[in-house]
């Protein structure tokens, strides 16, 4: 009797041992939907507002699991810091590395066959996939470089929407003369709002292959080039005096409210910005979202690009609750209509922000993908030759000439690029 009750209570306690340690370890029903994920966002604005009531929502409907956010402001460099680590989070944006590095960063997610019956934005140039698997889900496609700005301000100026560079120069004129508001905002100081303006690069060519040509070419960055003629637009708003004047001393924060109180006129964003500047508006209809002021032949395009699709940190020790993560807040939240965005979803309609675009007649389109052996050469060049389209430095360097700060010209540091990108071929072999 004794040693069959010694025997039940050492079973009961090896029973409770694997019991707990199961509860500890997270997930704890047929699914594996358990325990806590770490979330990696960029979306400083919401973290203790939207995303909390979706943290809410989740965790009742899968009990036992636990949310948490870090919220970051300089995503793009932390984040690629911290993918040195094997702690980047559970579920993360993915932030802009090679395709060829996807499976060592990320959980494949399915095939891109797979993807591709479900979702837009899976065969344009910003890859999901590598080799056959997608490693990124996608979300929400966003229109890169387009312009947001306050409509009443545009009113008060007597100027309609502009359609070229020249009808943009004259509509900055005349609110700089009109108005009291700063005609364009630039950010300076915020290093990455400067970054927003490479979206508009491919307003200018409407070209699907333009970046697949472009590295077979020596020098890309020439009068009537899609580079050459965004970024001048950038020097020469700087140069004739159309944005702040203290251009060294400024807070994105600030912009967004200044922009929605009316006291700026425009932006250059992508159109993931509207609802951050909606938000803050005392009139959110106010708030407009107008196409690159680019023209091809008489047409306007813009590019729809995949927005921060969500990824699996490969050392995850809980992907079953991070999948289930990525595919509540897609599936059933109304996160793409909260940011008026363009749903990754097949089948879903455009945001009403982006009507301007199609009263102006805008064709969407998205770059194609390089072809076979070909799919790094974009991001080496740009790597190689130091121009960094999605980095800042060559854009305050745009504007410190613009300023007069340095003794260099627009047409100079363009051709400082075509050097660079041609010295960045040569060096590559790629002919």
């Amino acid at each position: 009797m004794f040693s069959l009750t010694l025997k039940r209570l050492a079973e009961a306690a090896l029973l409770a041992f694997v019991l707990a340690s199961c509860e500890k370890k997270g997930p704890a029903n047929a699914s594996g939907i358990g325990g806590k994920i770490i979330v990696l966002t960029n979306r400083t604005d919401v973290v203790d507002t939207k995303l909390q009531e979706y943290k809410d929502a989740f965790e009742k409907k899968y009990p036992g699991t636990d949310v948490e956010f870090e919220a970051i402001t300089d995503y793009e460099g932390t984040v690629r810091t911290r993918m040195s680590t094997k702690e980047y989070g559970d579920v993360l944006c993915r932030p802009s590395i090679q395709t060829v590095d996807y499976p060592k960063y990320f959980e494949p997610l399915g095939t891109i066959e797979e993807f591709k019956e479900k979702f837009n934005f899976t065969q344009g140039s910003n890859a999901i996939d590598y080799q056959g698997k997608a490693y990124a889900y996608p979300v929400m496609g966003v229109v890169g470089g387009g312009i947001v700005y306050n409509k009443k301000v545009f009113e008060k100026a007597g100027v309609p929407i502009p359609r070229t560079q020249d009808d943009f120069y004259g509509a900055l004129e005349t609110i700089k003369r009109k108005t009291d508001a700063v005609p364009i905002f630039m950010n300076y100081p915020a290093g990455w709002t400067l970054v927003q303006w490479e979206g508009g690069a491919t307003a200018f060519t409407g070209d699907p292959e333009y970046k697949n040509k472009m590295v077979h070419e020596d020098t890309p960055f020439v009068p009537g080039a899609p580079h050459f003629e965004l970024y001048k637009i950038m020097y020469e708003v700087v140069r004739r005096g159309l944005c702040e004047r203290d251009l060294l001393s400024s807070d994105w924060e600030m912009s967004k409210q200044e922009l929605a109180d009316g006291k700026i006129g425009c932006m250059v964003l992508g159109s993931w910005a509207i609802p951050q500047i909606k938000e803050l508006a005392s009139n959110p209809d106010d708030i407009g979202y107008m196409p690159m002021v680019a023209e091809v032949d008489g047409r306007k395009y813009a590019e729809a690009t995949l927005d921060m699709p969500l990824c699996i940190n490969v050392n995850s020790k809980n992907k079953a609750t991070a999948r289930a993560w990525i595919e509540f807040i897609v599936h059933d939240t109304d996160w793409i209509e909260f940011n008026e965005s363009i749903p990754a979803v097949k089948g879903g309609a455009y945001p009403a922000v982006l009507d301007a675009f199609k009263e102006a007649g805008v064709t969407y389109f998205e770059m194609n993908k390089p072809p076979v052996g070909e799919e790094s050469f974009y991001d080496v060049l740009d790597k190689d030759s130091e121009i960094g389209f999605w980095s800042d430095p060559e854009k305050k360097r745009i504007i410190d000439a613009a300023m007069g700060t340095t003794s260099e010209t627009f047409e100079q540091i363009m051709d400082d690029w075509n050097k660079r990108w041609a010295t960045a071929r040569k060096n590559r072999g790629i002919n």
